[in-house]
């Protein structure tokens, strides 16, 4: 899934699979999580919001069921 960087202080980026509302979200730990079932117009107002953190943390994190994709960052 390509994800979008953002400029925010807990989110590295994030992008989105319409098929299922997929939200995949990368921390700058480079630990990814998928949240499930989110609706397009969440994921268009996180990429829009003034802070990305707050409306991420208020709106999505605890709100969708989600799951750990990937625990660290790859080694280049």
């Amino acid at each position: 899934m390509n994800r979008q960087p953002l400029s925010a202080e807990t989110l590295r980026s994030v992008g989105y699979q319409p098929e299922g509302g997929v939200l995949e979200v990368e921390l700058p730990s480079g630990r990814i999580y998928r949240y499930l079932r989110v609706p397009r117009r969440l994921y268009l107002a996180l990429l829009n919001a003034a802070s990305p953190d707050t409306y991420f943390a208020e709106r999505i994190k605890h709100d969708f069921t989600y799951y750990q994709l990937r625990e660290h960052a790859v080694a280049v």
